[in-house]
């Protein structure tokens, strides 16, 4: 018997039966991305084609100069959303405040958190992109969204997830049921179920950092890539380095073979946690991976502002558990 065709709408309606509660408003939020994403993975694909490539001509908040196909992607996502008519309140990583939601759009009860273009320093290259988003529940009374609503700790998600643009078309994303890959087949146009259940070795062989900055590195994790450079812990031969430079890629990459990505605090930290940091924590987590700063869990750091920046070391179970006992012992004794 061949195998059996899973789309991304049987795998969310399959789930959606498991809540007998559920309204279908979550569904459609989702469904409204999904379109979102195909949208985008057509620009992605034509981008060398067409007049999108290159920068728009102006910084976002960060000071980074912002690609004409991160606006592109921006308004596609932020249109979705509003489309859907079930969020309350939307902030993205290229916008200073959160993102107006109109009456006469309507509003739900969800908050919508994204960075539309993961990596887009890599476009002109045509390196791997993606696209991160998070998902809260409303916790404030009231019909329209607040910025307390947007910062909620990471524990508090309800769904998690990111697009590869990459050889392939990728969705992963969990609702805190595991987690689940879907490859967009474009002969049809579908996300179909291609990695069921995904889960991160507890150990890999392979880490993932910038090495440009090792003047500057924290003792600790000084050490423990010096660690990782002279053994692995299974069979005495040392880690492979492997750095993309786009999150949504270094990750993919560990959580399907295992390993550590690493961004610590020092020189300073660069990843937003609203927008990249819990998000991905959330998936590791899911699926039996380990999010750290180094010191503390990510999914337990509450936001003070929504462009809040942290360390983010993440991967296999034990090899982040590794960093962080390098990380204690490095620190000075009081």
């Amino acid at each position: 018997m061949p195998p059996r065709i899973v789309t991304l709408e049987r795998h969310i309606t399959e789930q959606q039966k498991l809540h007998p509660a559920a309204s279908g408003r979550f569904t459609g939020l989702l469904w409204e991305f999904v379109l979102a994403v195909k949208m985008i993975a057509r620009e992605v694909r034509r981008a060398g084609l067409i007049d999108i490539l290159g920068a728009a001509g102006h910084q976002n908040v960060h000071g980074e100069k912002v690609q004409k196909l991160d606006e592109y992607a921006q308004e596609r996502i932020a249109e979705a959303m509003l489309n859907s008519g079930s969020v309350c309140a939307m902030a993205s990583e290229e916008t200073p405040d959160m993102i107006p939601i109109p009456r006469e759009a309507g509003r739900g009860h969800y908050v919508f958190l994204f960075d539309p273009l993961d990596g887009s320093s890599n476009i002109d290259v045509n390196i791997s992109i993606g696209t991160i988003f998070s998902i809260h529940r409303k916790i404030t009374p009231g019909e329209e969204g607040t910025l307390q609503d947007c910062l909620q700790p990471g524990y508090k998600q309800l769904a998690a997830g990111y697009v590869l643009y990459g050889s392939s078309v990728m969705l992963v994303f969990t609702t805190g049921k595991g987690v689940h890959g879907f490859t967009l087949d474009p002969t049809v146009g579908e996300f179909l179920l291609s990695h069921p259940d995904l889960r991160m070795p507890p150990r890999g062989r392979i880490y993932s950092i910038n090495e440009g900055n090792t003047a500057s590195w924290d003792p600790g994790t000084a050490a423990y890539v010096k660690h990782l450079k002279e053994k692995n812990e299974a069979d005495g031969r040392p880690y492979t380095l492997r750095y993309v430079g786009t999150l949504v890629a270094d990750f993919h990459r560990t959580l399907i073979n295992g390993g550590i990505f690493m961004y610590p605090a020092a020189p300073k930290p660069k990843l937003r946690l609203l927008y990249e940091a819990a998000p991905m924590a959330m998936i590791a987590e899911q699926a039996r991976g380990r999010a750290s700063t180094g010191s503390g869990r990510i999914l337990d750091i509450v936001p003070t502002e929504l462009h809040q920046k942290v360390p983010l070391i993440v991967g296999s179970a034990d090899d982040v558990a590794d960093y962080e006992t390098f990380v204690r012992k490095a620190r000075p004794k009081t």
